[in-house]
Order: structure tokens, then C-alpha cells, then sequence
């Protein structure tokens, strides 16, 4: 059952995304949606979440839009260079943005004007899947908060869970069987009215961005019903490439930590599931 009503025309794109997509999410996965409605039902606002899976985007939108808004998300730009999947991309509202790239610097303007039009920016901080052995929250990226406090705009943080379930980290076959619940827990928004407004620097990015981590890290630790790391994992830090996967990189640890808690752990949650 949808918590709040889409009140926004959704445009070509989006109703064939809706029409063909949804109806393979409900029938794939079952859904705890937890406080969705704390997203705001209009303005312009992030959606700040952890990512553990490629299929994170199409769940993610999935608990968006059944909260009553269009997501609009910052995709790598090589998702574009085909005509047909750029054209669709382009008609529902996505912003490309070529990592690591000076060129990113086009995407932060698109999404900073996104956010004055009105629209909810899916955002992932880390920049791409975890590298974290027990696919914790790590290090975060500063984009979402260079966006937020240019823009004054809310930062609604998301925890989830359950997602590498229906897709591994780098694997391309999904688990569909058995049935796999998918648990998205949003926050309050994020505390940063004492940092917007002041000249940027890198010291007050640096802030915004791990509060926003640190909001983020507690929702997914909430769910998971386990504490978090003590201490965020950093995969430059740790020789771990930034993007792609980390496996085949030749600097990538060959002995790796082992993983701090099960994949195939059932989250703690005593929320009625939105059907």
C-alpha cells in the first residue's frame, strides 16, 4: 500500500519504468518500508542512502516513489553513451556524471539545479558499492554535501538492507528464490543548518559529509540490529580501487578481514511490511 500519493506528473519515461518495473519488484521481493514519509512530499530534498548492490537503484525508487515522489538519480555517464537507454535516462529526469572526472563538476551543476526545480536527488554518498568486508556504510564522498549546502536543502538520510541478498556485490544472477524481504529505514534530516551559508571549505564538507554518514551508519546498524565499526573503512586508505570492482584490482588485499556479520541475516524489525 502506497504511504503517500505521487502528486506530480510522471512523464513518458517514468510511466513505462513504473508499468514494467514495479510489478517485477513486488512479485521478486517482499518490503519493510520504515518512516518513508519522512522524505518531504515536495521541494527539492536529497535522499541520502548506502549502497550494497547494483540493484539498490531500482529499490531505492521503488521506496520513493511509493512515498510520493519522482527519484532522480546521478548515474555514470557510460550509462548514456548507448542512444537508446541515454534517451530514457534522459526523459526520466537522470543526471549523468563521469566519476573521478573534472568533468563531475556538470553534474554537481545539473543536480544544485534539480534541487531548485523541485526535485528529490537519490543520492548514493560512497560513490559506488562498499568495499567494507561486512558491507557497512564506508567513507563517504563529498557531492551530496557540496550539493546540500549550496543548496540549503534537507538531506533525508536511508538505511537498507536486504538487497545484496537479491543481488551480491558484483555477481549478474540474482537470488530470486527464496523471496527476499527488502528493509528501508529513513531518518530525520541531517543537522547542517549551522554549516549552510558559510564560505566553502573543504573542512566544513568534510563535515556535512560525515554527518551524513554517521546518520546513515546508524539507520543500516538499526536494521541490521548489530553496532557499526568503530571506525568507517577507507578503501584508499586500504589500496582498494575507488570504482569498479575491487577484486580485479591487483592491489587489492588477497587475504581480506573476514566479514563481520552474515549476508543472509534476517534484519530485526517489528514494522508492519508494505505490501
Amino acid at each position: 500500500m502506497r504511504v503517500r500519493k505521487l502528486d506530480q506528473p510522471r512523464g513518458w519515461a517514468m510511466t513505462v519504468a513504473a508499468v514494467i518495473l514495479k510489478p517485477t519488484l513486488l512479485s521478486a521481493t517482499s518490503r519493510t518500508w520504515i518512516d518513508g514519509e519522512k522524505i518531504p512530499a515536495t521541494g527539492g530534498c536529497i535522499v541520502a542512502i548506502n549502497h550494497i548492490s547494483h540493484v539498490d537503484p531500482l529499490l531505492s525508487a521503488h521506496f520513493v516513489y511509493d512515498h510520493g515522489r519522482l527519484p532522480r538519480y546521478l548515474a555514470k555517464s557510460g550509462l548514456f553513451a548507448n542512444k537508446y537507454l541515454g534517451g530514457f535516462l534522459s526523459s526520466a529526469g537522470q543526471i549523468p556524471v563521469e566519476r573521478l572526472s573534472r568533468n563531475a563538476i556538470g553534474a554537481y551543476d545539473a543536480a544544485v539545479r534539480a534541487i531548485g526545480e523541485g526535485e528529490c536527488l537519490v543520492i548514493y554518498p560512497e560513490g559506488t558499492l562498499t568495499r567494507d568486508p561486512g558491507l557497512w556504510p564506508m567513507k563517504g564522498k563529498t557531492g551530496a554535501a557540496r550539493i546540500a549546502l549550496a543548496t540549503g536543502c534537507p538531506v533525508i538520510p536511508v538505511g537498507q538492507w536486504g538487497a545484496h541478498e537479491v543481488l551480491p556485490p558484483y555477481t549478474k544472477k540474482p537470488h530470486l528464490v527464496p523471496r527476499k524481504n527488502i528493509v528501508m529505514k529513513a531518518g530525520d534530516p541531517v543537522a547542517l543548518d549551522d554549516l549552510v551559508g558559510l564560505p566553502p571549505s573543504a573542512e566544513n564538507t568534510a563535515r556535512a559529509t560525515e554527518r551524513i554518514m554517521s546518520a546513515i551508519t546508524a539507520l543500516v546498524a538499526d536494521i541490521r540490529d548489530e553496532p557499526a565499526p568503530a571506525e568507517r573503512y577507507d578503501p584508499r586508505a586500504s589500496g582498494v580501487r575507488e570504482i569498479g570492482n575491487p577484486h580485479a584490482d591487483p592491489r587489492a588485499d588477497p587475504h581480506p578481514a573476514p566479514r563481520r556479520a552474515s549476508h543472509a541475516g534476517t534484519p530485526r524489525t517489528k514494522r508492519k511490511r508494505s505490501r
